[in-house]
């Protein structure tokens, strides 16, 4: 696939025509692992925040296979020794968008950025809202203010079993999270229930996502199921999602890439209940005859372990994709692309806080055929897609900068 036109340039992206090109891409977002904070981190009430260094502080952490492809050798990672001879470019990514969550850092990822952030209600939702949703549902409602998804059920929860009345509420984050017992409220129709908010938040009160939050259990042992749905705004630009499906190619969402960009783009998907199954998967695809895309998301760093400042669930989660990754790396044709990178941070360490923080991320690029080199700082996550499209062949209108 690679031509040697000379000893000097064997083993470097020698662009000639389509079959040349990578074949297929696989893209993982290890969500929240961010590397340390951004120079505008105190704006965001994040100055200080490092997640992937405070994850190492955890018994379980070990991550020889990430740093052997050049991790602990990306700018500003000065906490841990890099490796002389690293297998992969490496480079740190600067967020442009002015956010810090889950849905614009995909989509800047995907090649948009964000000018503006999303909207959030540190108060609560406003009364207009609040009466509307009621007036749809034909449910009051508890709660409406910020609140950990754990304890929101454990506060909240009777209540919510003796009424009927949904439990909404929020974070930091530019959600609307509504939550409800499978007994009380059957899943679907809580579903239902989060369409009708998707459809009413809209304008200014535009959230970036309306999320379902099931539960199951008894009074004193509530506990959250994994019948999450998130309902998304739809990117305001194309993406490269856009331009690969487009382009007749394949998009493969893991996990909640669907969710994220509300279907659009997407031409098949898989859920997943975590990072365990959702590397089950990977290697799944990885066994599959396609061309394209293969995105997926991790979340358990950040659903289960940043947000509840657990740095040894943290590292531990971090440890289980290190010990997956040889067997991702063996299964890669000589013309694919993996690709690791992140969305955001959520500090484990951080005990001021326990939403996202706003940090830079790490991306790794590694194929059989590619030389290892230092990116440096990238000035956007917007060159992840502009690279993912070059690899591919593939025009887009995106921003971004390939770094190919």
């Amino acid at each position: 696939m690679w031509y040697p036109i000379t000893e000097e340039i064997k083993g470097r992206f020698i662009w000639l025509e389509r079959d040349t090109l990578m074949k297929r891409v696989f893209l993982i977002v290890l969500d929240s692992v961010g590397i340390g904070a951004m120079e505008d981190a105190a704006e965001f009430g994040d100055a200080g925040v490092n997640t992937l260094r405070s994850a190492s502080h955890g018994s379980c952490f070990h991550m020889p296979n990430m740093e052997k492809l050049g991790l602990f050798n990306i700018d500003g990672i000065d906490w841990k020794s890099g490796t002389a001879h690293p297998q992969a470019i490496y480079g740190r990514m600067r967020e442009a968008s002015k956010g810090k969550d889950t849905t614009i850092g995909h989509w800047e990822i995907a090649g948009v950025i964000s000018g503006n952030p999303l909207p959030v209600y540190p108060e609560g939702f406003p009364k207009e809202i609040i009466d509307e949703f009621c007036r749809l549902t034909g449910r009051g409602i508890l709660c409406n203010r910020p609140y950990s998804g754990t304890e929101v059920i454990k506060d909240y929860g009777d209540e919510h079993v003796k009424t009927g009345k949904l439990i909404v509420y929020t974070s930091a984050d530019s959600v609307f999270q509504v939550a409800a017992h499978e007994d009380v409220v059957p899943v679907q129709t809580l579903y239902e229930y989060c369409q009708m908010a998707r459809e009413l938040l809209q304008g200014r009160h535009s959230v970036g996502r309306v999320i379902a939050r099931p539960f199951a259990g008894t009074s004193g042992n509530y506990q959250r199921t994994a019948g999450r749905h998130d309902y998304s705004l739809e990117p305001p630009a194309e993406t490269m999602l856009d331009a690969i499906k487009a382009a007749g190619r394949e998009v493969i969402g893991v996990g909640k890439i669907r969710d994220i960009f509300a279907g659009r783009g997407i031409t098949s998907y898989v859920y997943t209940k975590g990072n365990t199954e959702g590397i089950e998967r990977t290697l799944e695809y990885l066994d599959q005859d396609f061309e394209g895309l293969c995105f997926i998301n991790l979340v358990d760093y950040d659903m289960l372990y940043g947000h509840r400042n657990d740095i040894e669930g943290y590292a531990k989660a971090l440890a289980e994709f290190d010990d997956a990754l040889p067997k991702i790396m063996e299964k890669l044709h000589d013309d694919d692309l993996l690709m690791i990178t992140a969305d955001h941070g959520c500090d484990p360490g951080y005990t001021v806080s326990t939403d996202h923080s706003r940090e830079y991320t790490p991306l790794i690029i590694y194929g059989k055929n590619i030389e290892p080199g230092n990116l440096g700082t990238r000035n956007t996550f917007a060159d992840i897609g502009a690279t993912v499209l070059k690899a591919l062949g593939i025009e887009g209108n995106i921003a971004g900068k390939s770094v190919l």
